[in-house]
């Protein structure tokens, strides 16, 4: 496996398009947030974009959900981050409290769980 975490600033677009090249899975990292979460929308529209440079779209790679930060007293529902990033109910996804290194593992886990399925049936 080779992992690449890419910064979640729009900004780096390059960066994060060109570690997309030949991507085996996602984990698409959504931030819990209220304040945050403009960014996490945005940074979603731009994975779908940088997805169709490649020809690509999201039904084509394996992705995972984590909807990060949950520790904080006002974290947004899981429902909303869902209905915003995965409205159609594709994805799977995970809490996490990455600071505290809660549902980091089993997002890597799900998502490698997924490349593997894909590499296995041949599609």
């Amino acid at each position: 496996f080779q992992l690449y975490t890419v910064p979640g600033q729009v900004y780096y677009n390059s960066t994060r398009k060109l570690v997309l090249q030949g991507v085996d899975g996602v984990i698409f990292v959504a931030d819990s947030d209220p304040d945050k979460f403009d960014e996490s929308i945005e940074s979603y529209a731009n994975l779908i974009e940088n997805l169709a440079e490649y020809g690509l779209t999201l039904d084509d790679v394996p992705i995972v959900v984590q909807v990060n930060k949950r520790d904080l007293p006002d974290a947004l529902p899981v429902e909303m981050v869902r209905a915003v990033v995965d409205p159609e109910g594709r994805f799977p996804v995970l809490e996490a409290v990455a600071t505290e290194g809660k549902g980091v593992f089993e997002t890597l886990k799900e998502v490698s769980r997924l490349v593997l399925a894909r590499v296995a049936g041949g599609s």
